[in-house]
C-alpha cells in the first residue's frame, strides 16, 4: 500500500467513524483482533462502544485531522476533537459547554487494516474544559489565600 493508503484509512476513521458515526466502517478499517496499548482496551466492539459514548456525550463530535505522517507500516495522526457537551459523559450531567481535546495517534497498518495502536490525547484538558475540576491560572501569584507557594516557602528570609 501506498502512504497516501495508509493515511486515508485514518483520515476515514476519524471522519466517518468518530465525526459522523458510522461505526460499520471499523469492521472495515480495523483488524478483528486489534492490538491497543491504550488502557481503555481493544477490538472492534470496544472501538465501537467508545464512539457510541463519545457522541451521545457530545451529539456534534468533529474531528479533524491536522497532521499525518507514514513511516513503514505506520501512521501518525495529530488530531483535534471538538464538540458540545449535552450527554452524560463520566457520570456528570451535560453541562453544555463547547469542549477542544488535542491529540496524537499511532497506528501500524497491515493488509489494508490497522492493527496496532497508540494514542494520547489531551483528557486533563477535557476535565478542565467540562469544569470538573477547578481550573488553575498557574501564572497567578499563589498567597496563602488560594494555595501553597513553593517558591516563597523555600525563599531566605530578607
Amino acid at each position: 500500500m501506498s502512504s497516501e493508503a495508509y493515511m486515508a484509512i485514518y483520515r476515514r476513521l476519524f471522519e466517518e467513524g468518530f465525526s459522523q458515526g458510522n461505526l460499520a466502517i471499523i469492521d472495515e478499517l480495523i483488524a478483528p483482533e486489534p492490538i491497543s496499548q491504550a488502557r481503555t482496551g481493544s477490538g472492534r466492539e470496544r472501538l465501537k462502544q467508545l464512539i457510541t459514548l463519545l457522541r451521545s456525550a457530545f451529539p456534534d463530535l468533529c474531528f479533524t485531522v491536522e497532521d499525518q505522517f507514514v513511516k513503514r507500516d505506520k501512521v501518525v495522526v495529530r488530531w483535534i476533537a471538538r464538540g458540545t457537551h449535552q450527554g452524560r459523559f463520566l457520570g456528570v450531567a451535560p453541562t453544555g459547554k463547547p469542549v477542544r481535546v488535542a491529540g496524537m495517534t499511532i497506528g501500524r497498518i497491515a493488509g489494508g487494516k490497522i492493527v496496532e495502536e497508540w494514542c494520547n490525547w489531551d483528557a486533563l484538558g477535557l476535565i478542565l474544559q467540562l469544569g470538573l475540576i477547578p481550573n488553575l491560572d498557574l501564572k497567578a501569584p499563589l498567597s496563602a489565600s488560594t494555595g501553597y507557594d513553593p517558591v516563597s516557602a523555600a525563599a531566605p528570609p530578607v
